[in-house]
C-alpha cells in the first residue's frame, strides 16, 4: 500500500476524538456490490470505525456486501424507500440517481485519471445539485478502475472482432448498450452484476469491458483467456447518502459523516486506482495480452466518436454536456 493511501486512511483516524456526549444510536445502512474482503471493503470498514469512534457510538455505518441488497438499481430504489440510507455506487448506480454523472464514463474522452479528475471537479456543482434534486448527497468519489476488453476463446482487436460474440452489458448502462448497438452483428447479453459469473460459467457470456480489479475481485478473470492492454474508458464511483437520512442526524453527526466520508472517498480512490493497476499487471502474466495496433486504435476511436454522437442524438446526455466533457478531455 502506498504512503499516500496510508496517509489518507490514517487521516480518518485523525478525525476521531472529538469529545461529544453519547446519544441514542443511529445506524445508516449502505449497500455495495463489493466483496467483503475486497480493497473497497477494507477502506469502507475503516470509515465505519472512524464514524463509530468519533461519534462515541451514537452514529454507526452498516455495510451489506456482495450485492446482497440487489444490483445497484435495486439499491438506489431501497435508498429512496428508506430500506437503505446510502450506497457505494459505480457510475451505473449514480446514473439511476442523476444520469448525467455517467457522461464522464464515455469511452475515448480521457487519456489519464488526472484529466478525468479535472473534468469531474469542473462539473461537480452540477452533479451534486442534480443528485440533491433526487434526494441524494454525494459524500465523495470512489473510482473503480480503467476498463479493458476481456474475452474467452478469441482476441478482441478491432470492433469487428466482437461480431457474433456474446459480450455482457449491464442492464442500466446506456453507454455500452449504445456502443454494442453501433457494431453490426453484436448481440450483447443484458445482466445485473450478480448474474455475470453464472453466465460466464455457462458460456452465455464470453466477453466484457470492465476494470481489471473488478474482473479479479468478482472472480470473472479465470473465465477469460484474453485481455486488451489498452484502455480508453474509466469506471467511476462515489459514496452517496440519502438527503433524508442526512437531515435526520444531529449537526455533529452530519459533520462527522461528511468529513470522514470525504477522507474515505479520497483513500478509496487512491487505493483502488493503485490496486487496479496491480491487478492488470498480474493478469498480464496469466492471460493472452493484445496490444492494439495503430490501425485498431483508429477503429476504436472512430467507434467511440460515433457512440458519443448517438448518445447526444438519443438525448441520453444533453449534447452540450457531451461537448463540454469532450473539451475538458483534450
Amino acid at each position: 500500500m502506498s504512503r499516500k493511501v496510508l496517509a489518507l486512511m490514517f487521516g480518518l483516524a485523525l478525525l476521531l476524538g472529538a469529545s461529544r456526549e453519547a446519544r441514542a444510536e443511529n445506524v445508516l445502512k449502505f449497500g455495495s456490490l463489493a466483496p467483503s474482503q475486497s480493497p473497497w471493503a477494507q477502506v469502507l470498514n475503516t470509515w465505519s470505525h472512524a464514524v463509530d469512534e468519533r461519534s462515541h457510538g451514537s452514529l454507526k455505518l452498516q455495510f451489506f456486501w456482495n450485492g446482497t441488497q440487489g444490483d445497484e438499481a435495486a439499491m438506489v430504489g431501497k435508498v429512496k424507500s428508506g430500506q437503505l440510507q446510502g450506497l457505494a455506487a459505480t457510475a451505473v448506480g449514480l446514473s439511476q440517481i442523476y444520469k448525467p454523472i455517467l457522461v464522464v464514463q464515455m469511452p475515448g474522452v480521457f487519456s489519464s485519471w488526472a484529466k478525468l479528475d479535472a473534468a469531474r471537479n469542473a462539473l461537480m456543482g452540477e452533479f451534486q445539485s442534480g443528485a440533491k434534486d433526487k434526494g441524494f448527497v454525494i459524500l465523495g468519489w470512489g473510482d473503480v478502475g480503467r476498463m479493458h476488453w476481456y474475452s474467452k476463446g478469441f482476441a478482441v482487436t478491432g470492433p469487428s472482432s466482437l461480431r457474433g460474440q456474446k459480450p455482457y452489458v449491464w442492464r442500466e448502462d446506456d453507454i455500452h448498450r449504445t456502443l454494442f448497438g453501433a457494431i453490426p452483428g453484436v448481440t450483447p447479453v443484458p445482466l445485473g452484476v450478480p448474474e455475470v459469473l453464472p453466465a460466464l460459467n455457462s458460456g452465455a457470456v464470453n466477453a466484457a469491458h470492465t476494470p481489471a480489479l473488478t474482473c479479479g475481485q468478482l472472480q470473472w478473470v479465470s473465465r477469460f483467456t484474453n485481455v486488451v492492454a489498452d484502455s480508453h474508458a474509466y469506471m467511476i464511483g462515489a459514496l452517496v447518502v440519502s438527503s433524508t437520512a442526512l437531515d435526520g442526524l444531529s449537526q455533529d453527526e452530519r459533520d462527522i459523516l461528511t468529513e470522514t466520508g470525504k477522507v474515505a472517498a479520497q483513500a478509496l480512490t487512491s487505493r483502488i486506482r493503485a490496486a487496479d493497476a496491480d491487478a492488470l499487471a498480474n493478469q498480464r502474466k496469466k492471460l493472452e495480452v493484445h496490444d492494439l495496433t495503430d490501425a485498431e486504435k483508429g477503429e476504436w476511436t472512430d467507434l467511440y466518436r460515433q457512440v458519443r454522437e448517438r448518445l447526444g442524438q438519443q438525448n441520453v446526455f444533453p449534447p452540450d454536456l457531451i461537448s463540454r466533457v469532450e473539451s475538458l478531455g483534450r
